[in-house]
């Protein structure tokens, strides 16, 4: 696995360095040797905040740990690594399984099918500015909604948050 270490307002000591990859490497007998991990430190007053980004057979996985010591942060990203990869796994096995099991003709039950589109759409993309987007989304009375930003001229998204307010989702260059 290659292991990219990185320091936002902070010199990322060679025996942090070290101390990263060791941690990090644990990951390796559950991943193949193309994943790739990007860890990013970053200091604001007195915490210690570390986000580091998994990429395994194209899917993504993130966690982040954020304390006053910049080694137990370490520690706490990992312990959450390690359930989220743990959860990928399984996830990966159960679809395997799934794949490989022949239900019986004679079966009563209908075996459960997997989750997919069940509906496709298609709307025609205009500019606007992002409040003119959550004002459309208002009046479809829905949850999102996709645009041409006119400002930056990318697809964009806006969105409700649970908590009432809203998002907008960007593409990263």
């Amino acid at each position: 696995m290659k292991i990219a270490i990185r320091g936002k307002n902070i010199d990322v000591t060679e025996a942090l360095r070290q101390y990263i990859e060791k941690r990090i490497s644990k990951f390796d007998k559950f991943l193949n040797d193309q994943s790739e991990a990007v860890v990013t430190i970053s200091t604001e007053k007195f915490t210690h905040k570390i986000d580091v980004l998994l990429k395994v057979d194209g899917h993504l996985i993130q966690a982040e740990g954020k304390t006053e010591d910049l080694y137990s942060a370490v520690d706490q990203v990992v312990e959450k690594l390690e359930k989220q990869i743990l959860k990928y796994k399984e996830k990966i096995q159960d679809k395997n399984k799934k794949e490989t099991i022949k239900y019986p003709s004679t079966s009563q039950e209908k075996p459960e099918s997997p989750k997919g589109i069940v509906k496709y759409k298609k709307f025609d993309l205009r500019p606007m500015s992002p409040e003119e987007a959550v004002d459309q989304m208002e009046l479809l009375d829905k949850d999102f909604f996709m645009f041409i930003n006119s400002f930056t001229g990318d697809v964009n998204v806006v969105y409700r948050r649970k908590d009432g307010n809203y998002g907008l989702i960007e593409p990263a260059r």
